[in-house]
């Protein structure tokens, strides 16, 4: 029997609820909060939770658009409160993996649930390299911080945490010591649709990662207002634009028929020193096929462009940076200037702003020079934009983490909207680990 969005929804929240084990006496947590770290070597942003009886820390990379928690099972995962989410179960449903159950091959012995007559699987996928393998539904106990939005709170424990069990073959390509991925996605079993479920939280997260490798940044699960070291830098004064759902799921083709857990937004034209760049603003859409469109994503370290928009958007910058010294390009970029006679200022080289108009009243998402300038030695600035491919490239634009960084974004589930503003994401000072 196919159950309706709204009472999976409640289901999940039923399921959740039960699994918080904050004493009657604390009051609820106001919001949930995780450090994230920038990896020198892969630029991946990285965070940290605790998993399993006894607790063992997880290294994850943190994806945006991730469908969920998925980690390494076949090797060395060993817990005593692990569960398997089952075959036909109300978890297997919110996991949209109910059609995908089978008797438990011998030879894929990665979960909990292979001694049972059936599991219920589906393909997590590690986004970085874009390979997947099947894994089984679980359940297992997380710790993580709570906070009131001021000081530092407890540690929380949601002991029926859902989560994929992967193959070992798909943490590769990921960072030194990352065994998973931490999906923040649009699905009923993603981080904050979990957490808000367990714990009476909004549904609605903050991200905003630092640019350094030494500092972290955070996202922080629940309402604003997300209070940062400064007055300056907490959540007020944000602009405002739609999330776009893309119907078609576009990660992974083998999973047709679901919508995409990717964030998108409604851009309609880029312009640079305020001139609007020419080019086929068509591909600025999202098509039938799911093709098309601006999606946001911390898995591409720099943003993508189609061929034909990289190559208007590198005409446009360089032309109003003629009396720069343009140099010879350094991969992965295809414009590159010398440092020598390029200013800085606060916010980064004083290049000319691109910015994104977004369909809807004129809204404007400006970067500045220290998120679209990449210095790749002491003498060399590159645009940091990247040539994506032909129109056969899925998505037209795809924002990627650098030009997110020191940049407060907030998704709001329930009313379909991104909120942005430049800031300061480095040292959110009441993080501890857990």
């Amino acid at each position: 029997m196919a159950f309706p969005s709204s009472m999976l929804l409640f289901l999940l929240c039923l399921f959740l609820s039960t699994s918080s084990s904050l004493a009657k006496s604390k009051p609820a947590p106001k919001q949930i909060v995780l450090p994230i770290y920038k990896d020198a070597s892969t630029l991946q942003y990285l965070t940290q939770i605790k998993q399993r009886t006894p607790l063992v820390p997880v290294q994850l990379t943190v994806d945006l658009g991730g469908r969920s928690l998925w980690t390494d099972c076949e090797h060395g995962y060993i817990s005593t409160s692990i569960r398997p989410g089952g075959c036909a179960t109300i978890q297997c449903r919110l996991a949209q993996a109910s059609k995908n159950c089978d008797k438990c091959n011998p030879d894929f012995p990665i979960g909990p649930g292979c001694t049972n007559a059936s599991t219920c699987w589906r393909f997590p996928e590690n986004t970085v390299t874009r390979s997947a393998s099947g894994g089984e539904l679980a359940s297992d106990i997380i710790t993580i911080n709570s906070t009131d939005g001021k000081s530092r709170g407890d540690v929380v424990i949601v002991p029926q945490f859902l989560f994929f069990c992967a193959l070992t073959t798909i943490v590769d390509g990921l960072a030194k010591g990352v065994t998973g991925m931490a999906g923040l996605g649009r699905t009923k079993i993603s981080f904050p649709v979990q957490l808000a479920s367990a714990l009476k939280l909004k549904r609605k997260f903050g991200l905003c990662l630092s640019s350094s490798t030494t500092s972290n940044g955070v996202v922080i699960f629940g309402d604003e207002p997300y209070n940062f070291p400064t007055s300056s830098n907490n959540s007020s004064f944000l602009t405002y634009t739609s999330l776009i759902l893309n119907k078609v799921n576009t990660e992974l083709r083998i999973l047709k028929g679901e919508a995409s857990a990717e964030y998108f937004i409604a851009v309609k034209s880029i312009k640079i020193r305020n001139r609007t760049v020419k080019l086929n603003t068509t591909l600025l859409q999202i098509n039938k096929e799911g093709y098309g469109g601006t999606k946001i994503s911390t898995v591409n370290p720099y943003t993508v462009l189609e061929t034909s928009i990289y190559n208007a958007v590198i005409k446009a910058f360089v032309n109003e940076l003629k009396n720069v010294t343009r140099v010879p390009s350094v991969a992965p970029f295809g414009a590159c200037f010398s440092s020598k006679n390029l200013r800085s200022n606060r916010v980064g080289p004083a290049v000319p702003a691109i910015d994104l108009v977004m369909e809807e009243n004129g809204v404007v998402w400006r970067m500045y020079g220290a998120n679209t300038m990449v210095r790749v030695n002491k003498d060399v600035l590159c645009l940091g934009f990247v040539d994506g491919g032909e129109p056969t490239f899925i998505n037209s634009v795809v924002i990627g983490g650098h030009q997110l960084e020191d940049n407060l974004l907030t998704f709001d589930l329930d009313k379909s909207r991104l909120g942005f503003r430049r800031t300061t994401c480095e040292n959110y000072r009441i993080i501890s680990s857990v």
